[in-house]
């Protein structure tokens, strides 16, 4: 698909590295997936996965300073893989990783949305990625850090616009529609700043949706993140809610989570949702999503599964690192 008004396409699904980049996420038994932890043998799985993302025809990978060593894992790959030039990539500024590679860190990530953890953070990420980088967004944007009213960031990502890079932010909480309404006023020299925006969308969470809609019929790309709500919309989880996306499946003959991503697939607004597999059977399962046509006896199930925006990032603020 085109992404937003850009010049570069991507795939339905795209592969997040953000649970392949360091040893500890807030997936639901992520400890299960990742049993050899040395930085090594992490490289060779993040890349091996490289390798099946691009077997099942994904074409873009979601990267960010913050997921540990995932953009030194993705670069090296990069440069070594035949495979790479036909990759876009995306990734992102703000935080910076500070577990020290440990599972159980007091804090894994800072958030720093200052000029200059971009200064720093920018040359960084574009000598690791290199021509395959594409897309950078702010991480996380929110009216906390004031990063949408810091006109020397701002100008900054405009000056990087105009290298020929797509400028995007992430967002994440319940005020993620408000955000990006604000975002899509940022205007640097009369030109719209923002290509594209990252938010958290799923069968629990439609809280953004409206502004999700609004924001790809004004140009940006929109890219779905977060999609299997960090495992609760998988087989691993037994709230009661698991069991409606059961029904859906059996009759599609399919997992649990390919109905999950096949809701978001279905919305004309989503660029590209992303996998944030780390095994390849996983991977394997949530590009199934792509067979599944969902029709409205399968959408009236599926929307009792919404939940209440205030309910679900309460309870996802209380997922443990594992």
């Amino acid at each position: 698909m085109q992404f937003g008004e850009s010049s570069f396409k991507v795939s339905q699904i795209g592969l997040g590295m953000a649970a392949l980049g360091r040893p500890g996420y807030i997936n639901l038994s992520h400890n299960e997936d990742v049993i050899d932890t040395s930085e090594e043998k992490m490289e060779a799985h993040a890349q091996h996965m490289l390798q099946k993302a691009v077997d099942f025809g994904i074409t873009y990978i979601d990267a960010a300073q913050s997921y540990g060593k995932a953009e030194q894992f993705l670069g090296r790959w990069l440069k070594d893989s035949t495979y790479g030039r036909h990759l876009n990539v995306g990734s992102k500024w703000g935080y910076y990783y500070t577990a020290e590679w440990e599972i159980d860190a007091s804090v894994h990530e800072i958030k720093d949305h200052t000029i200059d953890r971009l200064a720093q953070q920018w040359p960084e990420s574009k000598e690791r990625l290199g021509a395959n980088l594409k897309l950078y967004q702010i991480h996380s944007a929110t009216f906390e850090s004031g990063v949408l009213e810091n006109r020397a960031v701002l100008e900054k990502l405009e000056e990087i616009r105009h290298k020929g890079y797509v400028i995007g932010l992430s967002l994440s909480g319940p005020n993620q529609a408000e955000v990006l309404r604000d975002a899509m006023k940022v205007r640097i020299g009369g030109s719209p700043l923002f290509g594209s925006v990252q938010a958290t969308f799923n069968l629990l969470e439609q809280a953004v949706r409206p502004a999700l809609q609004k924001a790809y019929d004004n140009g940006l790309g929109v890219i779905v993140k977060e999609g299997l709500a960090n495992g609760r919309l998988t087989s691993r989880n037994d709230e009661a809610f698991v069991k409606i996306l059961g029904s859906v499946a059996a009759k599609h003959q399919v997992s649990v989570d390919a109905i999950a991503l096949a809701y978001i697939m279905q919305e004309d607004f989503v660029t590209t949702v992303l996998s944030g597999a780390v095994t390849e059977a996983h991977l394997r399962s949530n590009v199934t999503a792509k067979k599944v046509a969902l029709d409205m006896a399968d959408l009236m199930v599926l929307s009792n599964v919404k939940m209440d925006s205030e309910k679900y990032w309460n309870q996802r603020s209380k997922l443990t690192w594992n």
